[in-house]
């Protein structure tokens, strides 16, 4: 069975939206070490409808290694209920029911899938018990605006650190696995 990863920049503050709006340029060099590591593990890639349109319009002609060469070359898996079709290179439309078809993609033999950016899709992967894992690079900045993980108001999601590292640079790769709801 796969793994399912999220990958996010979170700002002290809780904001994941927009990380080139909070991320210093000196904080790039530590950013590549930790995108060699993620994608290395990653074969495959889930992404929601407004990551996949604003990416298909860049990363397809990019030249910004590692991540420009393994999202291209990998299989990317869109969960959409609006988009018709998909035609960034080795990119499937999932629709339907999320959970059967995250299940489907988890019981194949593969290594790990990543969810890069697509915020909403990750809150209702959370909220639905899909992920395995949450991976943050966490910056030292109150972003002061934009989208939070969480920002509904119910029950508490509790997470167990399962590693951290801090960078040179002062950046801090957190990865945390989401405990089960009782």
């Amino acid at each position: 069975m796969r793994k399912l990863t999220s990958h996010l920049f979170i700002s002290l503050d809780g904001v994941v939206e927009a990380p080139d709006t909070f991320v210093r340029p000196n904080l790039y060099a530590d950013v590549d070490e930790f995108t060699r590591d993620t994608v290395a593990g990653q074969e495959a890639i889930l992404l929601g409808r407004k990551t996949y349109q604003e990416w298909s319009q860049c990363w397809p002609d990019s030249t910004i290694e590692p991540f420009a060469s393994f999202i291209n070359n990998n299989p990317k898996f869109v969960v959409s209920r609006t988009l018709r079709n998909v035609e960034w290179k080795q990119s499937t439309l999932l629709d339907g029911d999320l959970a059967a078809a995250v299940g489907e993609l988890k019981a194949q033999t593969g290594k790990t899938i990543g969810v890069h950016g697509s915020i909403s899709l990750v809150q209702s992967l959370l909220l639905a018990g899909l992920l395995d894992e949450l991976h943050f690079l966490l910056c030292r900045v109150m972003a002061g605006h934009g989208r939070r993980l969480l920002d509904n108001q119910g029950d508490p999601v509790q997470l167990d650190l399962k590693h951290s590292r801090a960078t040179p640079a002062g950046l801090h790769y957190l990865v945390y696995t989401p405990r089960p709801s009782t």
